[in-house]
């Protein structure tokens, strides 16, 4: 049985006898992976770009639990305090919303005015572009999406700080609506990055202190742990509310990545089989090539398993190679692409995006992979080896 070093100095051999074929070779296995390293990763960065925009821990704890269309059934105090004894739940935090104008100098806008408690954001996953997040018994701070700026032609620095001004639109249980007026001035304490719609948050304490608040638009609740998360959504569908849960979202998001991950992965792969066909190629010469030595090696006492290993640890190690190349080639690749996209993006006024990410266990597997590739390229090769008559082996030429 030949030994591991004598193993290893054989299948190298290739590197100082033939090193233009075999660099070549595992030129060709790394373009083929890193084909499938950059596709895969793209799908990566796309799902992380989507989930960044998801606030993760209390978010994911929490049902949006809301009021159904037909208007049968309506989130009211009394309800709240339904909510709050629901098994496993461990808070509730409800949202109203209003019609209304609000006034920014000499400035007025038709605007959505929201009262929320402060435990409302981290529920809701609300996160800011600028400022900060009002806090519970702060009555007179507000903050406005991104798109009431764009209506107003200013910028976040033109309006932090400043005071504004609301009318609110109250509706009445019967049907009526009347006009109040919120009589103090409110500052702008921070902005959330939303250009579609137009709103503002305030002090759900506050604005009930000025008028009756007939009734909620939803209400956030936060379930104690994960494990609760459909139990108690069965339970407020039950009730006759719509509910809608972020962790369902994301693994819904998840799910749709696999499958963009697979089908990017299969676009690769079709690189990957050529590679390997070069490979297969190349390992089918290199039997013919030496059919001579490896007849003297089998008179000399080399078992067929013998033979076998070293054929196979040639193909591994190319497989090797191949795949540190190739994730090499795709990183390098990636990286670069993220670099002058983020580039761009910070020139033209922009956030800095990655559109490639590649996690680590990705690239390990591709490195496995590569390997196993070569060896399974290199399988008919070492066996058609291993098989050839030690006489028949030495006459050839």
């Amino acid at each position: 049985m030949i030994s591991f070093n004598d193993t290893i100095k054989l299948a190298t051999r290739m590197f100082r006898t033939r090193p233009m074929r075999t660099w070549l070779t595992i030129l060709g296995i790394g373009v083929g992976i890193s084909a499938v390293v950059i596709l895969v990763g793209l799908g990566y960065g796309l799902q992380k770009i989507l989930l960044e925009k998801i606030v993760f821990g209390e978010a994911m704890l929490s049902l949006d639990v809301v009021t159904p269309p037909s208007q049968v059934l309506v989130i009211d105090d009394e309800k709240i305090q339904e909510f709050r004894q629901v098994p496993a739940v461990d808070d509730v935090s409800p949202l109203a919303t209003f019609n209304s104008s609000i006034t920014f100098e000499n400035l007025t806008g038709s605007v959505m005015i929201r009262g929320v408690e402060p435990s409302y954001f981290g529920y809701a996953g609300v996160r800011l572009s600028e400022g900060e997040f009002f806090e519970k018994g702060e009555k007179n701070k507000v903050i406005l999406s991104s798109a009431i700026l764009k209506l107003f032609e200013m910028e976040p620095a033109d309006v932090m700080g400043k005071a504004v001004n609301f009318k609110v639109i109250v509706p009445a249980k019967d049907g009526t609506t009347r006009e109040v007026p919120l009589n103090k001035q409110y500052y702008v304490k921070g902005i959330v990055e939303d250009e579609t719609s137009l709103y503002v948050y305030a002090s759900l304490e506050d604005m009930s202190s000025q008028f009756v608040i007939p009734f909620y638009e939803r209400a956030r609740v936060k379930v104690t742990t994960s494990d609760d998360i459909d139990p108690t959504e069965a339970i407020f569908l039950e009730k006759g509310f719509l509910v809608n849960s972020l962790s369902k979202t994301v693994e819904q998001a998840n799910k749709i990545f696999q499958g963009v991950q697979v089908t990017l992965a299969i676009f690769g792969g079709i690189a990957l089989i050529v590679s390997a066909i070069g490979m297969f190629n190349t390992m089918t010469v290199t039997l013919l090539e030496r059919t001579k030595e490896i007849g003297i090696m089998r008179t000399i006492g080399a078992s067929n398993l013998t033979i076998m290993i070293l054929f196979l640890s040639e193909a591994l190690l190319m497989g090797f190679f191949g795949g540190l190349s190739g994730v090499a080639i795709g990183v390098i690749s990636g990286t670069s692409a993220n670099f002058l996209l983020s580039a761009v993006a910070s020139r033209m006024g922009g956030q800095p995006i990655d559109i490639f990410s590649f996690p680590i266990f990705f690239l390990v597997f591709m490195i496995i992979f590569s390997a196993f590739l070569g060896v399974l390229t290199g399988f008919f090769p070492s066996r058609r080896a291993s098989t050839l008559n030690p006489l028949d082996a030495i006459r050839y030429s």
